[in-house]
Protein backbone atom coordinates (compact mmCIF):
# COMPACT_ATOMS: atom_id res chain seq x y z
CA UNK A 1 0.00 0.00 0.00
CA UNK A 2 3.17 2.51 0.90
CA UNK A 3 4.18 1.58 -2.36
CA UNK A 4 1.00 2.73 -3.80
CA UNK A 5 0.76 5.73 -2.26
CA UNK A 6 4.31 6.78 -3.73
CA UNK A 7 3.58 6.09 -7.15
CA UNK A 8 0.72 8.25 -6.68
CA UNK A 9 2.84 10.79 -5.48
CA UNK A 10 4.84 10.73 -7.76
CA UNK A 11 2.24 11.04 -10.23
CA UNK A 12 1.23 14.63 -8.58
CA UNK A 13 4.89 15.57 -7.96
CA UNK A 14 5.25 15.19 -12.07
CA UNK A 15 2.42 16.88 -12.81
CA UNK A 16 -0.47 14.30 -13.47
CA UNK A 17 -2.20 14.49 -9.83
CA UNK A 18 -5.40 14.87 -11.21
CA UNK A 19 -4.41 11.23 -12.87
CA UNK A 20 -2.86 10.07 -10.00
CA UNK A 21 -6.27 10.99 -7.55
CA UNK A 22 -8.22 8.87 -10.13
CA UNK A 23 -6.11 6.18 -10.11
CA UNK A 24 -6.39 5.91 -6.11
CA UNK A 25 -10.24 6.23 -6.14
CA UNK A 26 -10.10 3.37 -8.77
CA UNK A 27 -8.12 1.11 -6.47
CA UNK A 28 -10.97 1.44 -4.17
CA UNK A 29 -13.72 1.50 -5.82
CA UNK A 30 -16.49 -1.21 -6.12
CA UNK A 31 -16.04 -3.50 -8.85
CA UNK A 32 -18.47 -5.03 -10.95
CA UNK A 33 -19.53 -8.37 -9.16
CA UNK A 34 -22.84 -7.90 -8.72
CA UNK A 35 -23.13 -11.11 -6.35
CA UNK A 36 -20.20 -13.31 -5.31
CA UNK A 37 -18.45 -15.64 -7.47
CA UNK A 38 -16.33 -18.47 -7.76
CA UNK A 39 -13.30 -18.16 -10.41
CA UNK A 40 -11.15 -20.74 -11.78
CA UNK A 41 -7.76 -17.95 -11.32
CA UNK A 42 -4.99 -19.68 -13.92
CA UNK A 43 -1.46 -19.41 -13.77
CA UNK A 44 0.29 -16.90 -15.84
CA UNK A 45 1.64 -13.21 -15.29
CA UNK A 46 -0.37 -9.99 -14.70
CA UNK A 47 -1.15 -9.46 -17.67
CA UNK A 48 -2.88 -12.93 -17.90
CA UNK A 49 -4.34 -12.73 -14.78
CA UNK A 50 -6.07 -9.50 -15.45
CA UNK A 51 -7.53 -10.34 -19.17
CA UNK A 52 -8.95 -13.46 -16.79
CA UNK A 53 -10.64 -11.84 -14.23
CA UNK A 54 -11.84 -8.97 -16.58
CA UNK A 55 -13.27 -12.11 -19.02
CA UNK A 56 -15.04 -12.96 -15.33
CA UNK A 57 -16.23 -9.86 -14.84
CA UNK A 58 -14.34 -9.56 -11.75
CA UNK A 59 -12.73 -6.31 -12.57
CA UNK A 60 -13.36 -3.76 -15.22
CA UNK A 61 -9.99 -3.36 -16.39
CA UNK A 62 -6.98 -5.60 -16.72
CA UNK A 63 -4.69 -2.87 -17.72
CA UNK A 64 -5.40 -1.38 -14.09
CA UNK A 65 -5.24 -4.75 -12.57
CA UNK A 66 -1.85 -4.95 -13.74
CA UNK A 67 -0.83 -1.21 -12.74
CA UNK A 68 -2.29 -2.62 -9.20
CA UNK A 69 -0.72 -6.00 -8.84
CA UNK A 70 2.67 -4.09 -9.84
CA UNK A 71 2.39 -1.71 -7.57
CA UNK A 72 1.51 -4.07 -4.39
CA UNK A 73 3.84 -6.25 -5.49
CA UNK A 74 6.19 -6.32 -2.50
CA UNK A 75 3.05 -7.51 -0.76
CA UNK A 76 3.19 -11.39 -2.15
CA UNK A 77 2.87 -13.38 -4.83
CA UNK A 78 -0.88 -13.80 -6.47
CA UNK A 79 -1.62 -17.57 -6.34
CA UNK A 80 -3.37 -19.40 -9.37
CA UNK A 81 -6.62 -21.75 -7.65
CA UNK A 82 -10.37 -21.84 -7.64
CA UNK A 83 -11.05 -18.33 -5.33
CA UNK A 84 -14.29 -16.86 -3.88
CA UNK A 85 -14.78 -12.99 -5.11
CA UNK A 86 -17.25 -11.21 -2.94
CA UNK A 87 -19.65 -9.05 -4.48
CA UNK A 88 -18.47 -5.49 -5.97
CA UNK A 89 -14.78 -6.34 -5.03
CA UNK A 90 -12.67 -3.88 -5.54
CA UNK A 91 -9.23 -3.74 -6.66
CA UNK A 92 -7.61 -4.08 -3.82
CA UNK A 93 -9.54 -7.06 -2.14
CA UNK A 94 -9.56 -8.87 -5.79
CA UNK A 95 -5.29 -8.34 -5.05
CA UNK A 96 -6.17 -9.63 -1.57
CA UNK A 97 -8.20 -12.52 -2.74
CA UNK A 98 -5.66 -13.47 -4.83
CA UNK A 99 -2.76 -13.15 -2.23
CA UNK A 100 -4.39 -14.95 1.06
CA UNK A 101 -7.82 -16.35 -0.43
CA UNK A 102 -8.06 -20.24 0.52
CA UNK A 103 -8.77 -22.04 -2.71
CA UNK A 104 -11.94 -23.76 -2.38
CA UNK A 105 -12.96 -27.24 -1.22
CA UNK A 106 -15.32 -29.66 -3.34
CA UNK A 107 -16.72 -32.21 -1.40
CA UNK A 108 -18.04 -35.62 -2.36
CA UNK A 109 -19.38 -38.16 -0.30
CA UNK A 110 -19.24 -42.21 -0.69
CA UNK A 111 -21.89 -43.58 1.05
CA UNK A 112 -21.29 -46.79 3.02
CA UNK A 113 -22.52 -50.23 1.37
CA UNK A 114 -21.34 -49.01 -2.09
CA UNK A 115 -19.41 -51.97 -4.68
CA UNK A 116 -16.30 -50.92 -6.14
CA UNK A 117 -17.84 -50.21 -9.78
CA UNK A 118 -20.74 -47.54 -8.07
CA UNK A 119 -17.74 -46.24 -6.31
CA UNK A 120 -15.95 -45.37 -9.58
CA UNK A 121 -19.43 -44.11 -11.44
CA UNK A 122 -19.85 -41.85 -8.32
CA UNK A 123 -15.99 -40.48 -8.54
CA UNK A 124 -16.19 -39.86 -12.01
CA UNK A 125 -19.34 -37.89 -12.06
CA UNK A 126 -17.86 -35.74 -8.99
CA UNK A 127 -16.73 -31.83 -10.54
CA UNK A 128 -13.97 -30.63 -10.26
CA UNK A 129 -11.86 -33.86 -10.62
CA UNK A 130 -9.63 -34.63 -13.08
CA UNK A 131 -8.32 -37.36 -14.91
CA UNK A 132 -9.47 -41.00 -15.25
CA UNK A 133 -10.86 -42.97 -12.79
CA UNK A 134 -9.27 -46.07 -11.32
CA UNK A 135 -11.92 -48.97 -10.55
CA UNK A 136 -10.82 -49.70 -6.88
CA UNK A 137 -10.70 -53.29 -4.92
CA UNK A 138 -13.47 -54.21 -3.98
CA UNK A 139 -14.14 -53.21 0.09
CA UNK A 140 -10.90 -50.87 -0.01
CA UNK A 141 -12.56 -47.59 -0.21
CA UNK A 142 -13.31 -45.93 3.06
CA UNK A 143 -16.42 -44.74 3.00
CA UNK A 144 -15.95 -40.44 3.99
CA UNK A 145 -16.71 -37.18 2.65
CA UNK A 146 -13.86 -36.21 1.36
CA UNK A 147 -12.77 -32.36 0.59
CA UNK A 148 -10.59 -31.61 -2.52
CA UNK A 149 -9.47 -28.59 -4.72
CA UNK A 150 -10.60 -28.10 -8.45
CA UNK A 151 -8.07 -29.65 -10.47
CA UNK A 152 -7.22 -32.72 -7.99
CA UNK A 153 -7.42 -35.92 -9.63
CA UNK A 154 -9.44 -38.65 -9.08
CA UNK A 155 -6.89 -41.08 -8.97
CA UNK A 156 -5.25 -38.75 -6.03
CA UNK A 157 -8.54 -38.83 -4.14
CA UNK A 158 -8.68 -42.45 -4.56
CA UNK A 159 -5.83 -43.38 -3.05
CA UNK A 160 -6.72 -40.77 0.15
CA UNK A 161 -9.83 -42.99 0.35
CA UNK A 162 -7.73 -46.50 0.27
CA UNK A 163 -5.32 -44.59 3.13
CA UNK A 164 -8.09 -44.23 5.06
CA UNK A 165 -9.72 -47.82 4.82
CA UNK A 166 -6.20 -49.08 5.71
CA UNK A 167 -6.01 -47.03 8.92
CA UNK A 168 -9.34 -47.46 10.22
CA UNK A 169 -9.57 -51.21 9.66
CA UNK A 170 -5.60 -51.27 11.28
CA UNK A 171 -7.46 -49.52 14.59
CA UNK A 172 -10.15 -52.11 14.54
CA UNK A 173 -7.96 -55.05 14.08
CA UNK A 174 -5.79 -53.86 16.36
CA UNK A 175 -8.64 -53.70 19.32
CA UNK A 176 -10.40 -56.57 18.32
CA UNK A 177 -12.42 -58.85 20.92
CA UNK A 178 -10.18 -61.95 21.75
CA UNK A 179 -11.02 -65.13 20.25
CA UNK A 180 -12.42 -64.08 17.13
CA UNK A 181 -12.72 -66.58 14.16
CA UNK A 182 -10.88 -64.48 11.53
CA UNK A 183 -7.16 -64.72 10.33
CA UNK A 184 -6.35 -61.86 9.46
CA UNK A 185 -7.28 -58.19 8.42
CA UNK A 186 -8.89 -59.21 4.86
CA UNK A 187 -11.50 -61.71 6.44
CA UNK A 188 -12.37 -59.04 8.95
CA UNK A 189 -12.93 -56.79 5.79
CA UNK A 190 -15.21 -59.54 4.41
CA UNK A 191 -17.14 -60.10 7.48
CA UNK A 192 -17.68 -55.99 7.94
CA UNK A 193 -19.41 -55.38 4.27
CA UNK A 194 -21.66 -58.36 5.02
CA UNK A 195 -22.73 -57.17 8.12
CA UNK A 196 -22.57 -53.46 6.24
CA UNK A 197 -25.04 -54.82 3.82
CA UNK A 198 -27.13 -56.82 5.74
CA UNK A 199 -29.02 -54.12 7.88
CA UNK A 200 -29.04 -50.18 8.10
CA UNK A 201 -29.62 -50.06 11.61
CA UNK A 202 -26.75 -49.31 13.70
CA UNK A 203 -28.04 -51.08 16.74
CA UNK A 204 -28.38 -54.44 15.09
CA UNK A 205 -24.74 -54.35 13.91
CA UNK A 206 -22.80 -56.01 16.58
CA UNK A 207 -25.56 -59.01 16.90
CA UNK A 208 -25.67 -59.73 13.00
CA UNK A 209 -21.85 -59.60 13.08
CA UNK A 210 -22.18 -61.83 16.43
CA UNK A 211 -24.36 -64.57 14.31
CA UNK A 212 -21.85 -64.72 11.72
CA UNK A 213 -18.97 -65.15 14.00
CA UNK A 214 -20.85 -67.53 15.90
CA UNK A 215 -21.84 -69.50 12.81
CA UNK A 216 -18.00 -69.67 11.64
CA UNK A 217 -17.27 -71.46 15.10
CA UNK A 218 -19.91 -73.98 14.59
CA UNK A 219 -18.62 -74.47 10.89
CA UNK A 220 -22.42 -73.31 9.67
CA UNK A 221 -22.50 -71.86 6.28
CA UNK A 222 -23.46 -68.42 6.89
CA UNK A 223 -26.13 -67.85 3.98
CA UNK A 224 -26.44 -64.03 3.59
CA UNK A 225 -28.56 -62.87 1.28
CA UNK A 226 -26.16 -59.94 0.23
CA UNK A 227 -23.58 -62.36 -0.66
CA UNK A 228 -25.81 -63.97 -3.48
CA UNK A 229 -26.93 -60.50 -4.75
CA UNK A 230 -23.44 -59.74 -5.55
CA UNK A 231 -22.30 -62.98 -7.31
CA UNK A 232 -25.23 -62.86 -9.38
CA UNK A 233 -25.40 -59.37 -10.10
CA UNK A 234 -21.76 -59.79 -11.55
CA UNK A 235 -19.95 -57.53 -8.75
CA UNK A 236 -22.93 -54.50 -9.10
CA UNK A 237 -24.32 -55.17 -5.27
CA UNK A 238 -28.02 -55.25 -6.81
CA UNK A 239 -30.56 -57.33 -8.88
CA UNK A 240 -34.22 -55.65 -11.14
CA UNK A 241 -36.02 -58.93 -8.95
CA UNK A 242 -36.02 -61.03 -5.92
CA UNK A 243 -33.26 -63.22 -5.28
CA UNK A 244 -34.43 -66.60 -7.34
CA UNK A 245 -34.20 -69.60 -6.64
CA UNK A 246 -31.76 -70.78 -9.41
CA UNK A 247 -29.43 -68.28 -7.87
CA UNK A 248 -29.47 -69.92 -4.30
CA UNK A 249 -28.56 -72.85 -5.64
CA UNK A 250 -25.87 -71.49 -8.09
CA UNK A 251 -22.21 -72.64 -7.12
CA UNK A 252 -21.07 -68.81 -7.06
CA UNK A 253 -17.98 -68.47 -5.12
CA UNK A 254 -20.12 -65.27 -3.12
CA UNK A 255 -23.30 -67.77 -2.87
CA UNK A 256 -22.25 -68.38 1.00
CA UNK A 257 -25.82 -70.60 0.90
CA UNK A 258 -23.42 -73.24 -1.33
CA UNK A 259 -19.99 -72.29 0.09
CA UNK A 260 -18.65 -72.79 3.46
CA UNK A 261 -17.23 -69.86 5.42
CA UNK A 262 -16.77 -66.42 4.36
CA UNK A 263 -17.21 -65.67 0.57
CA UNK A 264 -13.62 -64.58 -1.52
CA UNK A 265 -13.88 -61.12 -1.00
CA UNK A 266 -15.81 -58.33 0.06
CA UNK A 267 -18.88 -57.33 -1.25
CA UNK A 268 -18.72 -53.42 -0.82
CA UNK A 269 -17.06 -51.22 1.13
CA UNK A 270 -18.26 -51.38 5.04
CA UNK A 271 -18.22 -47.93 6.94
CA UNK A 272 -16.67 -47.43 10.62
CA UNK A 273 -19.47 -48.50 12.23
CA UNK A 274 -19.63 -51.91 10.45
CA UNK A 275 -16.02 -52.49 10.73
CA UNK A 276 -16.54 -52.08 15.13
CA UNK A 277 -19.08 -54.80 14.72
CA UNK A 278 -17.34 -57.49 13.08
CA UNK A 279 -14.55 -57.14 15.48
CA UNK A 280 -16.00 -56.38 18.52
CA UNK A 281 -19.11 -58.18 17.95
CA UNK A 282 -22.07 -58.19 20.38
CA UNK A 283 -22.51 -61.07 23.32
CA UNK A 284 -25.15 -62.83 21.74
CA UNK A 285 -25.21 -67.20 21.49
CA UNK A 286 -27.80 -66.08 17.94
CA UNK A 287 -27.29 -68.37 15.14
CA UNK A 288 -30.23 -67.25 12.95
CA UNK A 289 -31.89 -63.48 12.01
CA UNK A 290 -35.03 -62.98 9.64
CA UNK A 291 -36.61 -60.10 8.69
CA UNK A 292 -39.38 -58.60 11.15
CA UNK A 293 -40.82 -56.42 8.63
CA UNK A 294 -40.18 -52.90 10.14
CA UNK A 295 -37.03 -52.75 8.43
CA UNK A 296 -34.90 -53.92 11.22
CA UNK A 297 -34.58 -58.02 12.11
CA UNK A 298 -35.73 -60.60 14.78
CA UNK A 299 -32.78 -62.95 16.18
CA UNK A 300 -33.08 -66.86 16.96
CA UNK A 301 -30.82 -69.08 19.00
CA UNK A 302 -32.48 -72.45 17.55
CA UNK A 303 -33.50 -73.70 14.81
CA UNK A 304 -36.90 -73.97 15.90
CA UNK A 305 -37.19 -70.10 16.74
CA UNK A 306 -36.08 -69.28 13.67
CA UNK A 307 -38.53 -71.16 11.66
CA UNK A 308 -40.98 -69.76 13.80
CA UNK A 309 -39.71 -66.15 12.93
CA UNK A 310 -39.60 -66.83 9.10
CA UNK A 311 -43.54 -68.02 9.20
CA UNK A 312 -44.03 -64.57 10.83
CA UNK A 313 -42.27 -63.08 8.17
CA UNK A 314 -43.78 -64.90 5.36
CA UNK A 315 -47.02 -63.78 7.30
CA UNK A 316 -46.53 -60.24 6.66
CA UNK A 317 -45.22 -60.74 3.29
CA UNK A 318 -48.82 -62.30 2.11
CA UNK A 319 -50.38 -59.74 4.01
CA UNK A 320 -48.38 -56.98 2.10
CA UNK A 321 -49.44 -58.75 -1.12
CA UNK A 322 -53.02 -58.64 -0.74
CA UNK A 323 -54.97 -56.13 -2.63
CA UNK A 324 -56.85 -53.73 -0.14
CA UNK A 325 -60.20 -54.58 0.90
CA UNK A 326 -63.27 -52.43 -1.35
CA UNK A 327 -64.69 -49.83 0.40
CA UNK A 328 -68.13 -50.49 1.59
CA UNK A 329 -70.88 -47.86 0.71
Amino acid sequence: MRRVLLILLLLIIMGVGGAGFWLYRQFDAPGPLVAAKAVVVPRGGFGELGEALQQQGVIDSALLFRAAALATLREGPLHAAELSFPAGASLRQVLVVLRTGRAIQHHLTIPEGLTAAQIARLVDAADGLSGDTPVPAEGTILPETYSYERGTSREQLMDRARTAMDRALQKDWDSRAPGLPLLNKAEALVLASMVERETAKPEERPIIAAVFLNRLRQGMKLQSDPTVVYGASGGLGVLDHPITRSELDHPDPYNTYRIPGLPPGPICVPGQAALRAAMQPAASDALFFVADGTGGHVFARTQEDHLRNVAHWRDIERARAMPPAPVQQ
